[in-house]
């Protein structure tokens, strides 16, 4: 790939970048849920996922070091910001927390958890041809996301039955 400012990039590194951004953006919104919603999850479920989160996230800057794809400052705080300013989103409320949040927060970090394992998978499949990467360490990450997206699934939907009800139409 050409320089920019004259730094090469790759479409790998770019790619990686990309998904630490997202990463970075999921482990902050996975810890402010976990403190907001403690309670309502119970037994310390939110508090775990986070930790999980925050441990791919760290596992994805020791891929990225492995295949010598330097950290992108400057699109992680890109990144960073533009999720903050993503969640002023209108909910209903100003000043306190809408009980839509829950919901729409959940969904959030399922998606952010699908996109990760999205990840995991593609960096799986270029393992066959690098050797750079640990195929069985990537196995292990697919399926504590697998895992992630169950126990985030059961949540979402209690949450969302109990917002909107149980087979309630719109």
């Amino acid at each position: 790939m050409g320089t920019r400012w004259g730094v090469r990039r790759s479409l790998l590194g770019i790619y990686l970048n990309d998904h630490l951004a997202a990463a970075m953006t999921c482990a902050d919104a996975a810890r402010r849920l976990a403190r907001a919603e403690a309670d309502w999850a119970g037994n310390g479920k939110l508090e775990r996922l986070a930790e999980e989160i925050e441990q791919d996230r760290a596992a994805l800057l020791q891929i990225m070091a492995s295949l010598g794809e330097p950290v992108r400052r400057v699109e992680i705080w890109a990144g960073w910001a533009a999720a903050k300013l993503g969640r002023a989103n209108l909910n209903g409320r100003v000043v306190t927390r809408s009980p839509l949040s829950r919901v729409v927060e959940l969904e959030a970090m399922r998606l952010g958890i699908e996109a990760k394992v999205a990840g995991w998978r593609t960096l799986r499949a270029r393992a066959s041809a690098d050797p750079r990467l640990d195929t069985g360490r990537l196995d292990e990450l697919i399926a504590a996301g697998r895992s992630q997206i169950t126990r985030l699934e059961r949540l979402r939907s209690r949450a969302a039955a109990e917002l909107f009800g149980a087979g309630e139409p719109g």
